[in-house]
């Protein structure tokens, strides 16, 4: 790999001091470097748009936390290019190298020896009044919530056409593997192994105390219709995009016919990720 694209988390100074001593280091191994713009401006460098990045390069550094990691994924999906992420945040579920590990991660990485894990990722569409209205992909969750004040609300729900259930709950989140550790582990889902090809339906705070988690096979095609008559009822995705949504609106969820590829060092292992963010053996 020697055309590497670097996409940082805006607002922090932290990147910048890192790619001080990172970009020489990776021009002295004969790479070629792309940083987005907003960072490279701050640097008084040349800079690319972070939609032209997948396109240009063979792997893409991500330096911030799993806000920044989700949306670079959703950027790079349909191009297959692979991502590694360094941790600037706090969690670091997705962004699993630190920064003191950072450059013997990427020295692997340059030599080919990452593993490269492919995730599933979910397409969520939205059709009202029988047009199609909205689409997008995600690589941890769907979410039907509703807004602080409102009532509970009925969630119409079907798979592969099978009506399951009307659900009346503070919303419901649809969850890929990956995204079992978030939203979903919060609202008492299950943890999923994050390659497996699972979908996680999790009601939040269901008023019918036996509607529990479920965990479906990755090709079922799922409906959900807003019953409710409400106005503050909303869709969001990763938890950093959404809209609002109206009476009726019916949301179809399946699996992505891309997924996420995301670097990984040897010596990192998904259950050492576990043990330390999820404090496991801790009292």
């Amino acid at each position: 790999m020697k055309r590497i694209g670097i996409i940082c988390k805006l607002s922090r100074k932290e990147p910048q001091d890192i790619l001080k001593e990172l970009l020489p280091w990776l021009r002295q191994k004969g790479c070629e470097v792309f940083v987005d713009m907003e960072t490279a401006a701050q640097m008084n460098i040349d800079g690319y748009e972070r939609a032209d990045i997948p396109s240009l390069v063979d792997a893409i550094l991500v330096l911030g936390g799993d806000g920044t990691m989700l949306g670079v994924v959703r950027l790079v999906a349909d191009k297959g290019t692979p991502v590694l992420g360094i941790n600037l945040g706090s969690l670091g579920f997705l962004t699993e190298v630190n920064v003191e590990d950072m450059y013997s991660s990427v020295e692997q990485m340059l030599s080919g020896g990452c593993a490269v894990e492919e995730r599933m990722m979910l397409k969520a569409c939205i059709n009202r009044a029988g047009s199609h209205i909205w689409e997008y992909v995600v690589l941890n969750d769907v979410v039907i919530n509703k807004g602080a004040l409102a009532r509970i609300i009925d969630l119409e729900t079907s798979i592969d056409n099978t009506y399951i259930t009307t659900f009346k709950a503070d919303g419901l989140i649809i969850s890929t593997p990956t995204g079992s550790t978030a939203y979903s582990l919060s609202a008492g889902g299950p943890i999923l192994y994050p390659t497996l090809g699972s979908i996680v339906l999790t009601p939040i705070c269901s008023h019918t105390l036996t509607n529990r988690p479920i965990v479906l096979p990755d090709h079922v095609a799922m409906e959900i219709r807003l019953k409710s008559v409400s106005e503050d009822v909303f869709l969001t995705l990763d938890g950093q995009v959404g809209c609002a949504l109206k009476t009726d609106d019916i949301i179809e969820i399946r699996k992505a016919q891309y997924k996420a590829r995301l670097l990984v060092p040897r010596d990192k292992e998904y259950f050492d990720v576990l043990r330390t963010k999820l404090k496991w053996g801790e009292r």
